[in-house]
This record gives structure tokens, C-alpha cells and sequence, in this order.
């Protein structure tokens, strides 16, 4: 049976209005890194009704209200005991590099050279963008990520098949033609000029589209001459509401080459600025090896780390300050990097994080955790009016999760509801916490994009079909 999750007329003709019931688990505001139980902004809503009309999420209410009159012959798809979140917002991950993931033995500048160039070097056939496209975009569905700040590769088509097939769902995407004009092999490398001529093609025929968004693509530092950083400035500057990304001090090997190419610079991040880069809609990952001058201009301009634990283990490449960059005013979201992380799943990536902050005294709860990848990374991306939250009138990007999957995840929740009956509110901390230290996309039952199903855990679509 053909799949009819990429087909734009399958959208048309689905189903205008649904209702899902569940409990909802969304934020209001920064948790920040409180105790759990003194942690604010979770708002918890156990077994209440999502309404979804077309695309967007028309009211949330009670199960126990009754349904309004003209709703009342909608079907409810009876979640009852799993959780119902917003989808996950993942702010730095790469299309092509699936083909690499769980690549052995390298550090960040011999991977590249090594695993991820070759990979790269494939997309420049039109199929193969077309079909890795595909691919990225269902996984990430089925890891219940809705939006994501997404690297193609240098090759034109690979952004245009992304925006194709990201516009066809009517999913929320940035992304944009990688820009490296040396320090990579042929068949990777272009030039200023027809690079920027490319760049604002596609500034004209996707950007504020059909919900996707251009950025400004450097690969990193290295990867571009000079002329090449002045010219990604001027397109940053010149064409309004397009976003920048980037890599920044991932590797201190990294950094030491930057201070060669670049010795009049002050530092990593300067070379960015300098050539008017880093503004609120630049999302430069990592951000290991930066120092307080560089968060200090990164605060003033709004900027965001997309903080990648999953890679920085991965690779070796460091142990993010999450509390010291927050506490000088810097913004961060949390990011996948596959393949450079080794899975889409951003529970995965939390519990990492969860362990490289723990390595440095700080405990991460799964307050903030969440929050990170919902709400605060709309919020940082200018988005939280369309996603990161279950309100109406947002967007109705909608992931439905097991809480437990598996018998001693079941019976470690089973312990945490029994405390959840005397304790409210310390202990439900204690449940979601423990899903998302052990849960994967394993525990993921569906995912709604724009109000429309993409993607459903086997056992859901086989019941279904009974």
C-alpha cells in the first residue's frame, strides 16, 4: 500500500477535525534549573481533550466537560494515560548524515574528513537529495520531532528537496544551502557568487512559505573563505526574518585552526561577528570551548546555542556549560546533530544532558529538559506563538507518548503513580522524569504535524486496520 505521508493531496483530503484525549504536559514559562517541586511554568493538565481544527488547535478542556454542541459527532482517539506534548523542536541536526551515524573511532575534524564529506559528496544527485530528504524527514516523525533547524548539504537541490517535501506537510523547517568555498573536497565546494545567487533563489521561492523559513548556511569558519563570511553577512542583513546557523568552538582542535585562519579575529565567534553574522535568529551550535566575552555578544544579540550532548560525547569534544551560559544571559536550546549524535530521539539527547551537567554538579530536571525543546526553543527561534506549546490557536504539532514501554519501565512508573497519589506535584516530576531517562522513540504512539497524523507506532496503525 503506497505511503501517504509526503503526499500533498492526502492532506487535502484528510480529515478536517480531531479530538485526542490524554494528559497534557506543556510549559508557560522557563522552569529554569529550581528543585522539581519548586520549578516554575509546568502546566500539567491530566485527562483533558485536545479539539484540532484543520491545522491548528481550536480548544483545550476538561474530559469530564462536555464536548461543544458542533463537536460533538467528532470521534475521540482516547489517549487516556499517555502523555500528549507539543512536538519536539530539534535546532541542529543534518539531513545527509544519517548515512554516517554510529561512524567508530574519530574526533570532530578527522570524522568530517573521514565519514561525513563522502556521505555529502552523494547529494548532489537530485534522487538522492530527493530520497534523503524522504528519509530525514519520517525519522525525525517517528522520533516525534515537528520542526527542525536542519544542515542539507552545498548542493542547491538538497535544500530543495527538504523544502519540497517539509512544505507538502506544511511542516514548520529552516534550513538552507551550506555555503563552503574551501577546505573540502571536490564536488563539495562552491563559490561566492553563484553560491549567493542560489541562496536568494531560494530566499524567493520558499522562504515564508508554507511555514519554512531560509537560513543562512556556514558550515563553519574553516569551510569559508573571507569573502564568502561578507557575503553570508550581506544576505543575513539584506533579506529580513531569515535565520543564520552555523558550528562554533565545537573542538579546541577546531578552535586552534580558526585562530590560524583567522589571526586578526579575537576569537571563534568573532569571525562571525564581525562580518554581521550573529544576530537573534542565529543559532550557532555547540558553543563548548567560547568565553565570556563571546557569551557576553551573544546575549547582546540575542543569539541561541543549540547545546548537541549526544554528539559532544560522541566525538569528545567537550562538556557544555549549560549553567554558566544561561546565567550570562545566553540563550539554549537542545539539538540532535545527527550524525554527529548518535539518534534523532531528543529524549536520548535529554538524558545525555542530563549527564554531561551532572559530570559538573548541576542536576538538569525534566522541567527544563522539556521545556528546552518545546517552548523555549520556539521562544528563541521567534516562533512560540506558532509552536512549543499546546494552546489555541497554535499550530497543532502534537506527539503522543507511552509513559512506560517495557516491564521495568512499567513497573518503575507504576512505583512513581503510587507516590504521584499522595504527592502531586514532587512526584509527577519523579514519573516524567523517569520516562524520559529510559524512554526512546520507542515509547512514541503518534505524531501530528499541522493537524494531520505522519507518522504511528506500529501496534497503533496495525489496530487500526483490525
Amino acid at each position: 500500500m503506497p505511503d501517504p505521508r509526503l503526499n500533498p493531496a492526502h492532506g487535502q483530503a484528510a480529515q478536517t477535525r480531531r479530538v485526542l484525549r490524554g494528559d497534557l504536559l506543556d510549559f508557560t514559562a522557563d522552569p529554569g534549573f529550581a528543585l522539581p517541586d519548586e520549578a516554575p511554568g509546568v502546566r500539567w493538565r491530566a485527562d483533558h481533550v485536545l479539539l484540532i481544527e484543520g491545522e491548528r488547535i481550536a480548544a483545550i478542556q476538561p474530559a469530564s466537560q462536555p464536548m461543544p454542541q458542533d463537536w460533538a459527532d467528532v470521534p475521540v482517539t482516547d489517549h487516556r494515560g499517555q502523555l500528549i506534548l507539543p512536538g519536539f523542536i530539534d535546532t541542529h541536526v543534518h539531513c545527509p548524515q544519517l548515512d554516517v551515524i554510529a561512524s567508530y573511532g574519530a574526533e570532530l575534524l578527522d570524522w568530517l574528513n573521514t565519514y561525513t564529506f563522502p556521505a555529502e559528496r552523494r547529494y548532489v544527485d537530485p534522487l538522492v537529495a530527493r530520497e534523503g530528504a524522504e528519509r530525514f524527514l519520517n525519522a525525525l516523525w517517528a522520533h516525534g520531532t515537528t520542526s527542525a533547524v536542519v544542515f542539507p548539504t552545498v548542493h542547491k537541490v538538497s535544500a530543495e528537496a527538504l523544502f519540497d517535501m517539509a512544505s507538502a506537510r506544511h511542516m514548520r523547517l529552516i534550513t538552507g544551502k551550506v555555503l563552503m568555498d574551501r577546505h573540502a573536497p571536490e564536488g563539495l565546494l562552491d563559490d561566492v557568487d553563484q553560491a549567493e545567487k542560489d541562496c536568494v533563489d531560494l530566499i524567493d521561492r520558499f522562504h515564508g512559505k508554507d511555514r519554512q523559513a531560509f537560513a543562512v548556511t556556514v558550515r563553519f569558519a574553516p569551510t569559508s573563505t573571507p569573502e564568502q563570511l561578507t557575503m553570508a553577512g550581506r544576505l543575513c542583513q539584506a533579506y529580513a526574518g531569515t535565520y543564520m546557523q552555523t558550528h562554533v568552538a565545537e573542538n579546541r582542535d577546531e578552535v586552534r585552526w580558526v585562530s590560524e585562519l583567522f589571526p586578526t579575529a579575537r576569537s571563534y565567534l568573532d569571525v562571525y561577528d564581525r562580518d554581521g553574522l550573529i544576530g537573534p535568529r542565529a543559532v550557532l551550535a555547540h558553543g563548548i570551548w567560547l568565553d565570556a566575552n563571546d557569551r557576553a555578544v551573544l546575549k547582546a544579540h540575542g543569539a541561541q546555542i543549540a547545546h548537541s550532548p549526544s554528539s559532544n560525547l560522541f566525538l569528545g569534544s567537550g562538556l557544555f556549560n549549560w549553567l554558566e551560559a544561561e546565567r550570562e544571559g545566553v540563550n539554549v536550546s537542545l539539538a540532535s546533530d545527527v550524525g554527529g549524535g548518535t539518534s534523532l530521539s531528543m529524549l536520548r539527547n535529554i538524558a545525555d544532558a542530563y549527564k554531561i551537567q551532572a559530570l559538573q554538579g548541576v542536576r538538569l530536571s525534566a522541567w527544563k529538559a522539556l521545556y528546552t525543546c518545546t517552548l523555549g526553543a520556539a521562544s528563541h527561534l521567534g516562533l512560540a506563538d506558532e509552536i512549543g506549546r499546546l494552546e489555541p490557536g497554535c499550530m497543532a504539532d502534537v506527539v503522543v507518548w507511552n509513559v512506560a514501554k517495557g516491564p521495568v519501565a512499567e513497573h518503575r512508573d507504576e512505583v512513581a503513580q503510587q507516590r504521584l497519589a499522595r504527592v502531586l506535584h514532587e512526584h509527577l516530576h519523579e514519573r516524567i522524569f523517569a520516562w524520559v531517562t529510559m524512554g526512546d522513540e520507542r515509547n512514541l504512539v503518534s505524531t501530528y504535524v499541522a493537524g494531520q497524523c505522519v507518522h504511528q507506532a506500529a501496534s497503533v496503525a496495525q489496530a487500526a486496520v483490525q
